[in-house]
């Protein structure tokens, strides 16, 4: 299943909604900025993080954006571009 980039960022109004919302999405993706992460998700996992968010916000007051940018390929970095410092996306292991 092909994987895709997708920026989601949020607006939540309450510390707890909030905090809730950061957890989860820390789980899922890279914390890029102060609301916003960048996530490698396949429709399957994209649709279970759908499901676990939208109970988590009031959707009077609260504002979630998920953007697909595109197909994930391993063999090219992201085109991404900065002003000031430079986005260093984190080095992850796996421990088997």
């Amino acid at each position: 299943m092909a994987r895709r980039h997708f920026l989601i960022s949020y607006d939540i109004s309450d510390d707890k909604r909030r905090t809730k919302i950061f957890n989860t999405l820390s789980s899922n993706g890279d914390h890029v900025q102060f609301s916003v992460f960048l996530c490698q998700l396949n429709p399957i996992e994209l649709a279970r993080l759908r499901a676990v968010l939208h109970p988590l916000i009031n959707t009077a007051e609260d504002q979630l954006l998920i953007l697909d940018l595109g197909k994930v390929h391993y063999d090219q970095p992201l085109p991404m571009e900065t002003i000031g410092q430079p986005y260093v996306p984190p080095v992850r292991t796996m421990i088997v």
